[in-house]
C-alpha cells in the first residue's frame, strides 16, 4: 500500500463528503478511492470514516487521523518546496484578528507596508475587542495585547506597551494631580474591559516594590478609546495603554500623571494556531512585524 496516496485520498473524501466527489477530483474511479481508504484502516486497525449511501463522516479516531494527516501533507509540500530550492512566494489571505485601536493606528501601517512588498498576499481584517476562538472562527493570526488567549496557541513577542495614567488638564485644575498612586482611591478612575483586573491599578516605586491601588469609577467600557475621549473631556482619569493615550497626550488633552512610579510593562503577541501547520505568508507577515515593531518603545506617546 502507498500510504502518501492513501493519506491523501482519504484527506480529499473527508474535504469532498463522498468517495464519488474525491474520486472525481483526483480522477480516480470511485471504487479505487474506495479501496485507497479500506487498504488504510486496515493497515492503522481502526474505522476512519462512517459510511452512508448518502455521504460520509469522521469517526472520533478518524478526525484525530484527519488533522494530522492535513499537517503532514503541508509539510511535505514545504518539504518539496526547501528541497528543491524553489523561491517560496507568499500567496493568499491572510485572516487576522485585533483590537480596534491597535489595528488602525498600528497594524493598518504595517500591512499596507507589506502588501507593497508582497502583492499576492491579501488581508481579511477583523477589529474586535473581544477574544475571538481562532480555531473556531478560522482566523489564521491574531495581534493581542497583554494575554496570549488559549494555552493551545502558539504565541510569539512583538513587542511591550506601557500603561499610562493621564487626566485632562480641566480635572486636574478641578481635583489636582494624585501625587502617589494611593491618591488614586479618592479619584474618579475610569475603568477599561481588558486591564485585569479592572479595579486594580499597579504601580512601581523607584526601589522596585509594588504599590497596588484599589479605584472605583462611573465609566467602564470595553473601548479605550472611548474611555480616553470621556477622560480628555475632564472626566476622570484612565489607566490605558500608550498606545491609545498617545495621541491624547501629544494633543495635549491628556497629562500624563504619576511619572516616578513605573507600572509593569504590557506585552504584545502574534498569537496562531499551530506553528507545525503555519503557512509561508503567515511566517513571513509575523517577521515582518516583529521588525517593523523593534524600534516601538512607547507606542506614540
Amino acid at each position: 500500500m502507498d500510504k502518501l496516496a492513501a493519506l491523501e485520498v482519504f484527506v480529499h473524501v473527508v474535504e469532498a463528503g463522498s468517495f464519488a466527489k474525491a474520486a472525481e477530483r483526483l480522477k480516480l474511479s470511485t471504487s479505487a478511492a474506495s479501496r485507497h481508504v479500506a487498504d488504510l484502516e486496515a493497515q492503522l486497525g481502526t474505522r476512519l470514516l462512517n459510511r452512508t449511501t448518502r455521504r460520509v463522516s469522521l469517526t472520533e479516531v478518524g478526525r484525530g487521523f484527519y488533522e494530522r494527516a492535513v499537517q503532514i501533507r503541508a509539510d511535505l509540500e514545504e518539504a518539496e518546496q526547501e528541497a528543491t530550492r524553489a523561491a517560496i512566494v507568499p500567496r493568499g489571505t491572510i485572516k487576522l484578528t485585533t483590537s480596534g485601536v491597535f489595528g488602525v493606528r498600528h497594524l493598518a501601517p504595517a500591512i499596507a507596508a507589506f502588501l507593497a512588498q508582497h502583492p499576492e498576499v491579501s488581508f481579511d481584517v477583523s477589529l474586535s475587542e473581544r477574544v475571538i476562538d481562532l480555531v473556531e472562527e478560522g482566523f489564521d493570526l491574531a495581534i493581542r495585547i497583554g494575554t496570549t488567549g488559549s494555552s493551545n496557541l502558539v504565541a510569539r513577542r512583538l513587542g511591550e506597551t506601557r500603561l499610562v495614567p493621564c487626566a485632562a488638564p480641566s480635572y486636574l485644575a478641578s481635583r489636582g494631580a494624585p501625587k502617589t498612586p494611593e491618591e488614586l482611591a479618592s479619584h474618579n478612575c475610569f475603568t477599561y474591559e481588558y486591564l485585569a483586573p479592572r479595579n486594580l491599578w499597579r504601580f512601581r516605586d523607584g526601589s522596585g516594590k509594588e504599590r497596588a491601588v484599589r479605584v472605583r469609577g462611573n465609566l467602564h467600557s470595553n473601548n479605550g478609546d472611548f474611555v480616553a475621549e470621556a477622560a480628555a473631556h475632564g472626566a476622570g482619569i484612565v489607566f490605558e495603554p500608550a498606545f491609545i493615550v498617545g495621541p491624547f497626550v501629544r494633543a495635549g488633552r491628556l497629562v500624563p500623571l504619576l511619572q516616578d512610579f513605573e507600572p509593569a510593562p504590557v506585552p504584545i503577541y502574534a498569537v496562531y494556531p499551530s506553528r507545525k501547520h503555519l503557512s509561508a505568508k503567515v511566517r513571513l507577515f509575523v517577521d515582518f512585524l516583529v521588525a517593523t515593531y523593534a524600534e516601538a518603545r512607547d507606542w506614540s506617546l
